[in-house]
C-alpha cells in the first residue's frame, strides 16, 4: 500500500497547497511506514517534479498529456484514481480548494474508498489514521476514525505547513499514461480570469477585511491601503460583496473563500455565523468594531473597540511611521 497526494498546478506552476498536501503526505508515510507518491497531472508539467522534490516527495508520478492540458474534473479524476489503484494506495491527499473540492469526491467513489473533506488535524494513533474536520460551521470539530481500508481526504490550505524547501533531492519520476474519454473532457476549464497584481486572500498570509460598516465602496481604500503596508490581501464580508462594492473573489466565509492567514484584520465586521467558518481558524485574529458586543470579539485574539473610519487611518500612520523610523 501506499500515500499518494495530488500536486495541483494551473497553468503550469504549482500552486501553494500543492507544496502544503506533498509535506504532510511525506510525513504520514513515514509515520505509516508506507512508500509515498505526489502526483502531477496536466499537460507539460513534467518539469516540476523537481520542486516536489523538495518538499518530501522521493517519487513522483506524472500524468503529462495534451488533451489534460486545460483542467477537466472527470478526465483529472480518472487520472488521480489510475495513479491511486496503480500504486494500490491506502490514503489520497488533496488540497481543499476549488479543484481540489471538485476531484476529491469523485476520486473516492472511484475508489470505493471513505472520505473527509476540508480537514484541519491529521495524526497517526496505534496505527490507525485520525482526522479532524469542523462542523456546525466551525463551532465543533469532529474527529473521524475511518472503517475503509483507503481513504480520500482534502486539506484545508493554510493549515499545514509546507516548511522550507530541502536543497539536494532530486525525486525518482514515473510516467503514467492515462486513456481519456471523450466524455471525460465535456466540462473543462477554459479561461481563469485572475485579478492583476492582487493577492488572493486564500493563499495570502494576512488579510484585511472590510464589512458593511465600511458604509459604502468609496471607504475601502483604508482596506486596500491597510492591506498593501502589511503586504496582505484585502476581504469583504458577504453582505459587502452582495451590495456590489467589492468582487466575490475576495469575499471570505462559509459562501465564500475559507482563510487560514497568520494575521487577519476585521474591520467594521460584527462576526456573522457564516464569516466566522471562514476565518476563525486564522492564527491571529484582530477585530475592529464600534460595537462591543458584536460576535466578532468572542473569536478576536485581540480586539479594538471603536469607529473605523478614526481607529484605520490612526494604524495606517502608525506603521508608516514604523517602516521610515
Amino acid at each position: 500500500m501506499s500515500v499518494i497526494a495530488y500536486a495541483e498546478q494551473r497553468d503550469g506552476q504549482l500552486r501553494k497547497p500543492a507544496f502544503e498536501v506533498v509535506r504532510k503526505g511525506a510525513e504520514l508515510a513515514r509515520e505509516l511506514g508506507l512508500p509515498f507518491y505526489a502526483v502531477l497531472i496536466g499537460s507539460g508539467v513534467k518539469g516540476l517534479a523537481e520542486r516536489l522534490g523538495a518538499y518530501g516527495a522521493e517519487r513522483v508520478i506524472v500524468v503529462d498529456q495534451p488533451e489534460l492540458a486545460a483542467f477537466a474534473p472527470a478526465a483529472y479524476g480518472r487520472a488521480l484514481a489510475l495513479a491511486a489503484e496503480s500504486r494500490n494506495a491506502r490514503l489520497v491527499l488533496l488540497p481543499a480548494t476549488a479543484q481540489g473540492k471538485d476531484l476529491a469526491p469523485r476520486v473516492a467513489v472511484r475508489l470505493d474508498a471513505a472520505f473527509a473533506p476540508d480537514v484541519t488535524a491529521l495524526r497517526v494513533e496505534d496505527g490507525l489514521l485520525q482526522a479532524v474536520r469542523p462542523v456546525y460551521s466551525g463551532k465543533a470539530f469532529a474527529t473521524l476514525i475511518f472503517r475503509k481500508e483507503r481513504q480520500v481526504i482534502s486539506l484545508r490550505p493554510n493549515v499545514f505547513p509546507a516548511g522550507t524547501p530541502q536543497d539536494g533531492i532530486s525525486p525518482q519520476v514515473e510516467v503514467l499514461t492515462v486513456s481519456v474519454e471523450e466524455a471525460d473532457l465535456r466540462a473543462q476549464a477554459r479561461e481563469i480570469v485572475a485579478s492583476a497584481g492582487k493577492l488572493d486572500v486564500a493563499e495570502a498570509d494576512i488579510v484585511v477585511s472590510g464589512g458593511r460598516g465600511l458604509k459604502g465602496p468609496e471607504n475601502f481604500w483604508m482596506i486596500e491601503e491597510l492591506a498593501a503596508l502589511l503586504g496582505g490581501a484585502v476581504g469583504a464580508s458577504r453582505a459587502v460583496v452582495d451590495a456590489g462594492w467589492r468582487p466575490h473573489a475576495e469575499q471570505v466565509g462559509q459562501t465564500g473563500k475559507v482563510v487560514t492567514p497568520k494575521l487577519y484584520i476585521a474591520v467594521a465586521i460584527s462576526g456573522a455565523i457564516q464569516h466566522l467558518a471562514g476565518m476563525s481558524g486564522s492564527r491571529v485574529i484582530v477585530a475592529i468594531n464600534k460595537d462591543p458586543e458584536a460576535p466578532i470579539f468572542q473569536v478576536a485574539d485581540y480586539g479594538i473597540v471603536g469607529d473605523a473610519f478614526e481607529v484605520v487611518p490612526q494604524l495606517i500612520e502608525a506603521i508608516k511611521k514604523f517602516k521610515q523610523a
